[in-house]
């Protein structure tokens, strides 16, 4: 299992808004064949895993990481694959909680006679599967707020000036975290200050060739947050894949954004019109991984929205002292409103350290 855990780990920057599953058959203590979810449309980690093994699988043992489909959707369902494939025994990690399969694809395992166990190295899946499982539950994936600051918490100079706090190292790995999302977000003040493309680029991912290769074939959709509709003409983030902005209603809207990229939201600052508008990309494209790289204003609008599941902190060893600007603006006036957070993961990347938090509560 821990095999089929690694593989699906490849699958992660081009399956979405799939989950990335990892599959391996074993027969006679040998692994006859693997595989991990190819990109919408194509095959599944089942799929792919039989097919290397080929008449090898009749008797074999699959392990999954998650409970295989049992719908026709773009691909045929992975649970008939394995029954005509003659596999004999099924070892999946965790059940679907997706409405069209939640245990009907081991119900359908069941009645052809094949054992079914599930459990195996569960707590692992489901924490590299917490985007998609947390996109079932709520409607929308896992938010992560990326941050990068001085050792005294400062952003950018009194003037503006904040290229670059960090080092390459630090900037590769947040390209690794742009490959992973559906969906990246950031503000007009950040577009207009930085003319930010938010793009994934081959040849900045720390990735196997190969994998930096599908990701940059898979770019996460862009999102503004440009409620009176400002970025102007020619703005970077205006070429390349697609880019939604959202705005508030009866905003004057300027020919160099296309229409059908505007997404309306009513009261669109506050928290309720935050999660409104989170919804609504939602339902244009779902994703499960959201990834918000912005300025302080609009990070400190969504913290206090409550939608931020994970905050990602590099911090780099200097000092730019205190006319610099804050890493977030908030208005907390008691130690009663401030906001907690638990480090869950510290790692040195290159000079930097990068710190991933989650809010407590």
């Amino acid at each position: 299992m821990q095999r089929a855990i690694n593989l699906a780990e490849h699958g992660k920057y081009s399956a979405k808004p799939n989950p990335h599953v990892g599959c391996v058959i074993v027969k006679d203590g040998q692994i006859v064949g693997e595989g991990y979810t190819q990109p919408p449309g194509q095959g599944h980690a089942e799929v792919m895993a039989l097919a290397q093994a080929g008449e090898q699988a009749r008797g074999a043992t699959a392990y999954v990481t998650l409970e295989p489909c049992n719908h026709q959707g773009r691909t045929g369902p992975c649970s008939q694959a394995l029954i005509q494939a003659g596999i004999s025994k099924v070892v999946a990690a965790i059940e679907d909680p997706y409405p069209e399969v939640a245990g009907s694809g081991f119900e359908a395992l069941k009645h052809a006679g094949i054992e079914v166990r599930v459990g195996l190295l569960a707590d692992t899946v489901k924490q590299q599967l917490q985007g998609f499982l947390l996109r079932l539950e709520r409607g929308y994936g896992r938010v992560r707020l990326k941050l990068a600051c001085s050792l005294d918490g400062k952003i950018a100079l009194a003037n503006g000036e904040s290229q670059w706090i960090t080092g390459p190292s630090a900037r590769r790995d947040v390209q690794r975290l742009r490959a992973e999302a559906g969906l990246v977000i950031t503000g007009v003040g950040t577009v207009l200050e930085d003319d930010c493309q938010l793009n994934v680029r081959e040849g900045d991912l720390p990735l196997d060739p190969n994998l930096a290769r599908e990701a940059t074939a898979h770019q996460p959709l862009r999102a503004v947050f440009d409620s009176t509709l400002r970025t102007t003409n020619g703005a970077k983030v205006l070429s390349g894949a697609r880019t939604l902005f959202c705005a508030e209603p009866k905003t004057t809207r300027p020919d160099h954004i296309n229409p059908e990229n505007i997404v309306e939201v009513a009261a669109l600052k506050t928290p309720a019109g935050l999660k409104n508008a989170l919804l609504q990309l939602m339902a244009i494209a779902p994703a499960n991984e959201i990834l918000l790289e912005c300025g302080p204003r609009l990070a400190g609008s969504w913290l206090n929205a409550g939608l931020i599941d994970e905050l990602i902190l590099y911090q780099a060893p200097v000092i730019l002292g205190h006319n610099a600007q804050s890493l977030v603006h908030m208005d907390i006036a008691t130690m009663t409103q401030r906001l907690n957070f638990g480090l869950i993961d510290t790692r040195r990347i290159g000079p930097d350290l990068k710190l991933t938090f989650k809010p407590t509560h």
